[in-house]
């Protein structure tokens, strides 16, 4: 049985890991979120919801107790601090593995039109944000997977293909049903990617721009 700590557990990747990871493994899951209200009709004999900011070491730590891997699934203008705080609540905790969501583009990485576009439309805060979480969490002793997917779509689909840092990034879009999938198949074996960073896209949709712009 696995321990999984669930980050930004409203988040809409979240919540679509959520199942999956229920029923595709048998891990034990805790949400960790602010207002955990909003998700008490999750809570179950594999499922518990705690109230806690992920900018807040204290309050990471207290819910990593015995925790065998974290997902981060979080997000917002303060998501360098929060990649800080979870890695120092992590030390602390003595938890090793960490999944963490980031976002195309961080090293820039995209190619051709597709990448300009990408630029004009993240730049100016984002993009540098989560650059920074993320060499946040490459820079710590943690056992990490940085994952960085497209253009997030709501499609009902599993269907992806993946690229290592330092290769160009492929397609334009990707189904957050696919990147909770990519999350699921780490928890069942996370010695899986360690050290890794992962572009994730829906294969054949290489474009200008997804398809919905």
């Amino acid at each position: 049985m696995t321990n999984v700590l669930v980050l930004g557990a409203y988040g809409k990747i979240a919540q679509l890991a959520t199942p999956m990871l229920l029923a595709d493994t048998d891990a034990q899951l805790t949400l960790f979120l602010r207002n955990a209200q909003r998700l008490a009709a999750a809570a179950s004999d594999r499922v518990t919801v705690v109230d806690g900011d992920a900018a807040n070491v204290n309050d990471l730590a207290h819910a990593m107790d015995d925790m065998d891997v974290v997902y981060a699934n979080l997000a917002g203008h303060n998501i360098e601090a929060q990649a800080q705080a979870v890695v120092t609540a992590m030390k602390q905790a003595g938890v090793k593995r960490l999944i963490w969501i980031s976002t195309l583009g961080i090293y820039d990485e995209v190619p051709g039109a597709f990448g300009q576009w990408n630029h004009q439309m993240l730049d100016g805060g984002y993009l540098e944000t989560y650059a920074a979480a993320a060499k946040v969490i490459e820079g710590s002793t943690l056992d990490y997977t940085i994952i960085r997917p497209a253009w997030l779509s709501n499609h009902d689909e599993v269907a992806y293909e993946t690229t290592q840092k330092g290769d160009p990034f492929k397609g334009t879009e990707v189904s957050r049903k696919s990147i909770a999938a990519v999350v699921t198949k780490l928890v069942q074996d996370p010695s899986q990617h360690v050290h890794d960073s992962l572009g994730v896209n829906k294969p054949n949709t290489d474009g200008d721009k997804p398809a919905w712009y």
